[in-house]
């Protein structure tokens, strides 16, 4: 399966609406990608095309890390559940001596490696599941937008607070998704991140950034 081709083939190259600066090879419907990536595969269980998309909570980081660089520069940063790797792209763009995506679905991971090449810069990826691993010492940790489901939501926040209580500047984006932490985080931004009724319920989310506290 070659991942990159496909990536290449069922994406246009577009910038996120919070975004004009990062270009993007992204999904422009919904049901054509997921149909596209199950026929590739030619099975019905396969991860879905996360990727392909670019979330409001990825974007608000995102559009964080652009508008205060002085958070990331000089820094080496790991970004959580890259997906279509914007949140660690902006990183990038925002100065970072050294930026990892990590991201365990080959499709993501191929689509990271495209959107650096096209938009000019380098960044590592790490096709590993960190949540069972010793938290290594980064000096800032982002993650865009994982708290969509209770088992995801609560094994990210566990492990990103453990990142924090080992010195790590953990920052998390979210669009207020139900399993999102009611304590523990420190509102650092908000924004109005338009959005699709294919993905969402409604035309606009209005997004945090926030710091995750070790508690």
């Amino acid at each position: 399966m070659n991942y990159s081709l496909f990536v290449r083939r069922n994406t246009e190259i577009v910038s996120p609406p919070l975004l004009p600066e990062i270009r993007l090879h992204l999904a422009t419907e919904v049901t054509p990608i997921w149909q596209a990536t199950e026929d590739s595969l030619a099975a019905g269980a396969v991860p879905p095309p996360f990727w392909a998309f670019t979330w409001a909570g990825g974007q608000a980081l995102a559009r964080y890390l652009l508008d205060r660089p002085e958070t990331v520069a000089g820094r080496e940063v790991l970004d959580f559940a890259s997906g279509s790797g914007l949140v660690a792209i902006a990183a990038a763009k925002a100065g970072a001596t050294r930026v990892t995506a990590a991201e365990i679905d080959q499709f993501a991971a191929a689509a990271i490696a495209a959107n650096a090449l096209l938009n000019g810069i380098e960044i590592d990826v790490a096709q590993t599941d960190l949540l069972d691993r010793r938290p290594e010492d980064w000096a800032v940790v982002t993650a865009g937008d994982v708290c969509y489901e209770q088992p995801m939501a609560e094994r990210s926040i566990a492990w990103l607070r453990r990142l924090a209580r080992c010195g790590s500047h953990v920052l998390l984006g979210d669009p207020g998704r139900t399993y999102l932490p009611k304590s523990g985080l420190r509102v650092l931004a908000r924004y109005q991140v338009p959005t699709t009724r294919e993905l969402e319920d409604r035309e606009l989310r209005d997004s945090i950034v926030c710091e995750v506290l070790p508690e």
